[in-house]
């Protein structure tokens, strides 16, 4: 094993392998030549004194040591990252870069018109928006704002109850052309459905209704939202889509609804930035103004 600590250049060129699947792939994402990427996990393996990943037919396979370091080599990445965004720009100013953190849906369909008027406002801000369904970890600096549907419970979070989003159930005007909208939960066996591949959100609301569906009784099924909500829009059958996203198509069964809290969340010592807090206050009441579009 080496005495020297390894360099975070060294763990850098590791999470990106991780994270690509090979050695390629990472060397197009770093833009480094593959050999430097190679070279690199090499004198990292060296340097712990492990074996990070072994060959198979189909590319590299990370083994329990590499499994145990990227945690800490994506700890390490937040970090890093966080370094940057908070020396963007002094803590008083209106100006910098602001990391927000939401759901695929919430990310792709909603943020970009939330965020309009604020850059226009204040065009020397800039914003990272990561798109993901996975929970960025707020406490380890992953992002410096976040959209969630449920509310914050670290002690160091701060959270404000932004809107409740209501949601209902959908079709396309082409598929209602070609079956007749229907009248009771109960029909809804009857047509075909969108919803999750693994998820039962849709199966218990459902039963709550008194209509007892399983996996196999949805025609599309995509544990992506915004999957569901494309073929929807696609005319492929009925799911579940939020009202202010539903320009276009029809709600069916406008008895059945529920509503999805959203939250913007930031850690505490955020409040003192002043470009953070202003992407979190506006958020707030441009979430609460969707909402009721």
């Amino acid at each position: 094993m080496s005495t020297s600590e390894p360099s975070w250049e060294l763990y850098g060129t590791f999470l990106a392998v991780m994270r690509e699947g090979s050695l390629s792939a990472a060397s197009r994402a770093l833009e480094l030549a593959q050999p430097t990427v190679r070279r690199r996990i090499e004198e990292l393996e060296e340097a712990l004194d492990v074996v990070l990943f072994t060959r198979a037919t189909n590319g590299l396979v990370p083994t329990e040591a590499a499994l145990a370091t990227m945690p800490h080599a994506e700890a390490m990445a937040a970090s890093a990252h966080a370094v940057v965004r908070t020396l963007s720009a002094p803590a008083d100013a209106e100006r910098g870069t602001v990391r927000i953190t939401a759901s695929e849906i919430v990310g792709v369909e909603v943020l970009p018109r939330l965020l309009a008027p604020l850059l226009a406002a204040r065009p020397q801000l800039q914003i990272e928006l990561v798109a993901t369904n996975r929970s960025e970890d707020l406490l380890r600096r992953d992002a410096d704002v976040a959209i969630r549907m449920v509310a914050p419970t670290q002690a160091a979070l701060v959270g404000r109850r932004a809107a409740a989003i209501p949601l209902g159930m959908f079709a396309s005007k082409a598929y209602l052309a070609k079956r007749p909208a229907p009248r009771r939960a109960a029909e809804l066996r009857d047509h075909a459905l969108v919803g999750a591949d693994t998820g039962r959100a849709l199966i218990d609301a459902l039963a709550a209704l008194g209509v007892s569906t399983t996996r196999r009784d949805f025609t599309v099924r995509a544990d992506s939202d915004l999957a569901q909500l494309a073929a929807v829009r696609a005319g492929l059958g009925i799911g579940i889509c939020q009202l202010p996203l539903a320009t276009g198509l029809v709600r069916v069964l406008p008895k059945i609804g529920v509503s999805l809290d959203a939250w913007v969340v930031m850690h505490e010592d955020q409040r003192a930035q002043r470009r953070v807090r202003l992407v979190f206050d506006h958020l707030v009441g441009a979430l609460a103004m969707y909402a009721t579009t």
